[in-house]
């Protein structure tokens, strides 16, 4: 149902996606510079480690979609070798040894995987509204398990992760965007989800957390707040821009930091050129040390 605004007409939605309502937290200039300025901003040049994650997303899509007596630890490596993105890395040599790097961490990890548990969906696109918001979302992989009492057969939502960030069960507990598509699973499928987990590839590790009614509840009304502060700034934007007014750097304000050099629209922002270094596409790429286990693949720039 639409709540009704105050003229008595119902209300839009306010359509959304998680990412849109991370980069309003983020930065809000950040934020204008992706959603509403039209035409946006050039970016910078692409980043390695995006192409890295992006490469292992693909493999992995294109395994689970392979007939499932394809699906041998071999066939995830080649297609990790056809699929490879080479933007953002230094050269070649570098592109080669991170691409050799990325065959063994899927391989490894298809390797203890059942091909015969076939997911409900992969890369599967869901969504869910609530009074205030429609938000929809796309889900690494979606498995079908038997719950822990063995009563029933439940939805699990599996979110792949490249990066070097050492993860913990909170990532997956305070997941804002997990929980929403926990929810948005649900509502599209019919059927219980709870259950949310992030597989962690560099580590093998799997961090999951196993939601409630009233924790995803709490998401939601999380998701709402912030939702309705990006729909007052979208609507003051347009306002301003109506009038051809200069406002936006007023009502958008950046939130330097760190994170500033990784983000693809510095050039346009000089506070954010001020706050920190600009990276290198490939500074996200971790060398990897003899003996660090820990040590990833990929930086989570984040």
């Amino acid at each position: 149902m639409e709540q009704l605004g105050f003229d008595g007409m119902p209300r839009r939605l306010y359509a959304c996606t998680p990412t849109r309502l991370a980069t309003w937290l983020d930065c809000p200039r950040k934020y204008r510079f992706a959603y509403l300025d039209r035409p946006p901003p050039p970016k910078g040049p692409p980043w390695a480690h995006n192409s890295l994650g992006a490469s292992v997303h693909n493999a992995l899509a294109g395994w689970w979609r392979l007939p499932r007596r394809d699906r041998t630890v071999t066939a995830a490596g080649d297609l990790l070798e056809s699929g490879w993105l080479t933007d953002g890395f230094a050269d070649d040599a570098q592109s080669l040894e991170y691409r050799v790097r990325c065959r063994q961490m899927v391989e490894g990890y298809v390797a203890r995987l059942d091909p015969a548990r076939e997911p409900v969906g992969v890369e599967r696109t869901v969504a869910t509204r609530s009074e205030l918001i429609a938000v929809s979302g796309r889900i690494d992989r979606l498995d079908d398990r038997l719950s822990d009492d063995g009563l029933s057969r439940d939805l699990v939502v599996v979110d792949y992760k490249t990066g070097r960030h050492l993860l913990t069960v909170d990532d997956a507990r305070t997941s804002l965007a997990l929980a929403l598509y926990a929810q948005s699973a649900e509502r599209v499928m019919r059927r219980p989800c709870r259950r949310v987990e992030l597989h962690h590839l560099p580590t093998g590790n799997v961090l999951a957390w196993e939601h409630t009614p009233e924790s995803l509840a709490r998401h939601l009304g999380r998701a709402e707040a912030i939702a309705a502060e990006c729909a007052q700034a979208d609507e003051q934007y347009k306002a301003a821009a109506a009038v051809g007014g200069l406002a936006a750097d007023e009502m958008f304000q950046p939130r330097p930091s760190l994170g500033c050099g990784w983000c693809d629209f510095r050039a346009s922002c000089p506070e954010g050129a001020a706050a920190t270094q600009q990276r290198r596409p490939w500074d996200g790429l971790i060398p990897q040390t003899p003996g660090d286990a820990r040590v990833g693949l990929a930086a989570s720039p984040a």
